[in-house]
């Protein structure tokens, strides 16, 4: 149903008291109960785990937050990502669509003004006629009015927000815009972390290189000393073969170890956003020790998670989408004006008697849809359920990354020193049973067995290292690159996660 007037004091009087009516709904965040402390936490922990409201205004990840553990191979790596990695591109542009969406919706909010110009050339009227006797011919005839009209005007249009549709999508599409924000820095964490891990895992196949390539050197020296005893009769053929086997062996894993490398090198290289022709990385670094995880460490750490804002924003954006798919059911009420010249004549075109002007209200309301509008609101309610339950899920998960990773630091750590231990210890068993072999006391596979048990410890120990490294730089991808939280610790005791 349409209509148009020129002066209607009801229409302007409705618009006048409607005009403060919105379908929005206050938005409040899900809310989701939070233990006040990590469960993989030191005693002195829990006192401090304190859990506040989420504000996505303090999500915050700190520059180069990786220095803290003091690699410049790896600070000038994370500086060349920062402008190469496809992902954090890509997040970029998304960003860049998010915010033009937003500039896009706020010009709801403002008059439209349009120009036309036109020139017409028409006929109206006319007669015809014939004449004539049987058998002879005949002619016809025809006349009109032909005329030219010209035109030069303005219009524009202005559609009042009554009941906050077009706010509402504004505020959808700027939710929107901050959680794509909030999907960039979580992006560029992301990648950073990865590109540490990736970095890591290369220098830990380094020290499996170098530990296999010295080990080889020792087996070589077995093998000789191996065959110089056969030869002088005093071991047989079958310790001849063992070594060799273990001589081969290790050789297997040398090369196994040498592809693992390269294929780490690859993955760093595309990290970086290079082909892997592009790129290399001089082998020969040391594992970094990982930085020290505090005692105390705060659960207020999560808030400053980009993902975990970027969920939040999204049920931001979701409830405002209900209040618009509502305002459907209300009539649309356009303010329009045109004004302009028209004439015969284009040389005086733009004088008194051409002018011409209409000013009006519209009102516009759909009577029927079968269910269209119902429908809409449903399935943006639904859509809020979703991003709700999203925003929760994404926090659980949050809690659940940071205790494992909290639980997994702390065991390896402990799991480090006791490998540590154990290579002193198998190393002094081989170096007991070597002297044994060459006084002629023991068989030569007791050397096998103890050669063996050394490489495998050393080899563990190595992981285990890098297993370590893992945890603490995941741990921090977890806490968002800081140890501290931005403010002070709050001494209210657990609450929501959001009001």
């Amino acid at each position: 149903m349409q209509f148009k007037t020129l002066h209607s004091p009801a229409i302007w009087l409705a618009a006048a008291l409607l005009a403060g009516c919105s379908t929005q709904s206050a938005y409040q965040r899900p809310a989701l109960e939070v233990p006040a402390q990590f469960k993989e936490a030191t005693p002195e922990a829990a006192e401090a785990g304190i859990w506040r409201p989420a504000d996505p205004s303090r999500a915050q990840v700190p520059d180069n937050w990786w220095e803290l553990f003091g690699d410049e191979q790896l600070n000038r790596l994370q500086q060349q990502a920062a402008t190469g990695n496809q992902s954090i591109a890509q997040a970029a542009a998304r960003l860049r669509a998010a915010q033009a969406a937003v500039a896009s919706s706020q010009a709801g909010l403002f008059p439209t003004l349009g120009s036309t110009a036109g020139a017409t050339r028409s006929r109206s009227g006319g007669a015809s006629g014939a004449s004539g006797a049987s058998g002879t011919g005949g002619n016809t005839g025809s006349s009109g009015n032909i005329s030219t009209n010209y035109s030069l005007g303005l219009n524009a249009s202005w559609e009042l927000d009554l009941w906050g549709r077009v706010s509402g999508t504004v505020s959808a599409s700027q939710a929107s815009a901050q959680a794509s924000s909030d999907d960039l820095a979580a992006a560029r964490l992301s990648a950073q972390a990865s590109i540490t891990q990736t970095y890591f895992s290369l220098r830990a196949a380094d020290a499996s290189v170098r530990l296999l390539q010295e080990t080889l050197q020792s087996y070589e020296q077995s093998l000789k000393l191996t065959n110089n005893r056969y030869r002088a009769g005093v071991a047989s053929s079958a310790d001849v073969a063992q070594a060799e086997a273990q001589y081969k062996s290790t050789q297997a894993q040398l090369i196994e170890a040498q592809t693992s490398r390269a294929q780490l090198e690859h993955a760093l290289a595309a990290l970086l956003g290079l082909p892997p022709a592009a790129f290399s990385l001089e082998a020969g670094a040391e594992l970094p020790p990982p930085p020290e995880v505090p005692a105390i460490l705060s659960s207020q750490l999560l808030e400053q998670r980009p993902d975990i804002a970027a969920a939040e924003r999204r049920v931001a954006a979701a409830n405002a989408q209900v209040g618009v798919a509502r305002a459907a059911f209300f009539p649309a009420l356009t303010l329009s004006a045109t004004a302009g010249y028209r004439g015969a004549s284009l040389s005086n075109l733009v004088s008194a008697p051409n002018l011409f002007w209409s000013l009006g209200p519209s009102l516009a309301l759909a009577l029927f849809d079968g269910g269209a509008r119902t429908a809409a609101v449903e399935s943006a309610r639904a859509s809020l359920d979703l991003a709700a339950a999203t925003y929760r899920q994404t926090v659980l998960t949050a809690l659940q990354e940071v205790e494992d990773n909290l639980v997994t630091a702390s065991a390896l750590a402990r799991e480090q020193q006791v490998q540590i231990e154990a290579v002193a210890a198998a190393q002094k068993a081989l170096d007991v049973v070597n002297n044994q072999y060459r006084a002629g006391t023991v068989a030569y596979l007791n050397v096998l067995s103890a050669q063996t048990t050394v490489l495998s410890a050393r080899r563990s120990l190595i992981d285990v290292r890098n297993r370590r490294l893992a945890a603490v730089n995941t741990l921090l991808k977890n806490v968002a690159g800081r140890w501290e939280p931005l403010g002070p610790v709050s001494a209210q005791g657990p609450q929501a996660v959001a009001r």
